[in-house]
């Protein structure tokens, strides 16, 4: 099961973190997550649904994440889209370029 590392994620107010958790509990793909550190792990299954690879995207984008970590999921069935140079996110998942 991959585990995959929020570190470091700055919220702006109480009502901002209350939503970073309440996304996490709304990905299916998500199994679990724990805190650990300055960082939030989040256990997810290896099996990635295209639906829940965009949110993990919008999530990390949005939060600053470091969105290297999603290109593990490109698979036949989402690299159409997914490995798109001219998408917002591929810099920054195939190139390591910062958020």
């Amino acid at each position: 099961m991959p585990i995959l590392t929020c570190h470091r994620v700055k919220f702006f107010s109480q009502g901002d973190e209350l939503l970073f958790f309440s996304w996490l509990d709304k990905i299916k793909v998500i199994r679990r997550w724990e805190g650990k550190g300055e960082s939030i792990m989040l256990h997810v299954s290896s099996r990635m649904s295209a639906r829940d690879l965009r949110e993990l995207l919008a999530l990390f984008h949005r939060y600053k994440v470091d969105m290297r970590q999603l290109a593990q999921f490109q698979s036949a069935s989402t690299r159409a889209w997914f490995a798109g140079p001219l998408k917002y996110w591929h810099k920054r998942v195939f190139f390591g370029v910062a958020n």
